[in-house]
């Protein structure tokens, strides 16, 4: 190959006037709440939920609960593959930005937090469902991932991410709603209590590909533990707030997405299974239609399959096979 992979960032605010971008999955948590008759009280509803739980969680020298504010904004990478000035949406995050009310500061969030990614959606959509089908009962191959793995590292180690980000991103989603989870006696001041599983879920091992370990942790007021998914050391290459803005942002999603879960009306045991047939929950005030979001993830499977995986196979190809992964998460994942 004789042109590099290159990057272009952008980014969009998240607020009560943001439209999705032509490229954005409209899958993804934040696109879905801003489309329809309800999407401005939508995502007034959602600001206002960050906005409480971040308070809730940073607590210190806060005794009005309204010391911070939140800004979301959703980051773009859109890959140019063959160097000719063709981009594909490759990967989008959020990056939060904590407004310090008492001291008229800003200071840096978390980078990561959401993730959303059209390989991901051709690999989970196309790709696997058409491996099960023709072997009923088997794992999926070994290169099941490696592709997207390996483009997820090479944005990390683009100058078009460095320049804009200092950190390494922290990813925070649901858990598996097949796998149980275990109460260990480690307790951190933000994260709260720390859960382990009994076995590792395709997803984990499909965000080890990608460079990320993973550990679970059920915060302070919650009901049930998340997964975060991070390089490095997520104890301590973070700050307390940075750490709060993760919690706040995707709790809220996840209450809204998955309510069954992290809005159950009652906490997570010392021996968790996640069950999205509980109903023993409260929804929020937020409108959303998950079965639209399962159906247009085939959808967004096959434009990529057509647009971006089958035109580039070659070039794709040949990338990865010279491409070096990071080899630090090797011990996390069997």
């Amino acid at each position: 190959m004789t042109q590099p992979f290159t990057y272009t960032i952008s980014r969009i605010r998240f607020d009560e006037n943001y439209e999705p971008a032509d490229s954005t999955r409209l899958t993804t948590n934040f696109a879905n709440l801003a489309r329809g008759v309800n999407r401005q009280d939508n995502l007034c509803k959602t600001l206002t939920m960050i906005n409480n739980r971040f308070n809730d969680l940073a607590h210190w020298d806060n005794p009005n609960a309204d010391r911070y504010s939140v800004e979301v904004d959703i980051i773009s990478a859109d890959l140019d593959v063959a160097g000719d000035g063709h981009t594909f949406p490759s990967i989008e995050m959020l990056q939060t930005t904590i407004v310090d009310h008492k001291d008229n500061s800003r200071i840096s969030g978390m980078v990561g937090n959401s993730f959303s990614s059209y390989v991901r959606d051709y690999d989970f959509s196309i790709v696997l469902p058409e491996h099960f089908e023709q072997n009923p009962g088997t794992p999926p191959a070994d290169s099941f991932g490696v592709l997207h793995g390996k483009l997820f590292q090479h944005l990390l180690r683009s100058e078009a991410y460095q320049s804009q980000f200092d950190k390494q991103p922290v990813i925070c989603l649901s858990v598996s709603s097949k796998r149980t989870y275990v109460r260990t006696g480690n307790q951190h001041p933000v994260l709260g209590g720390e859960y382990q599983q009994d076995e590792y879920s395709l997803t984990d091992d499909y965000f080890h590909k990608m460079g990320l370990t993973v550990r679970y942790f059920m915060p302070t007021g919650s009901v049930a533990p998340f997964a975060f998914y991070f390089a490095g050391d997520l104890l301590s290459d973070y700050s307390d707030l940075e750490l709060i803005s993760a919690i706040a942002t995707m709790e809220t999603f996840q209450k809204i997405y998955r309510p069954e879960i992290y809005n159950a009306n009652s906490r997570a045991g010392a021996v968790y299974q996640p069950s999205l047939n509980y109903q023993d929950y409260s929804k929020t005030q937020v409108v959303y239609d998950r079965e639209e979001r399962s159906q247009l993830a085939v959808k967004q499977g096959k434009f990529t399959e057509e647009t971006f995986i089958t035109p580039y196979q070659d070039i794709l190809d040949e990338w990865a096979a010279g491409f070096a992964v990071d080899k630090s998460a090797d011990e996390q994942v069997a």
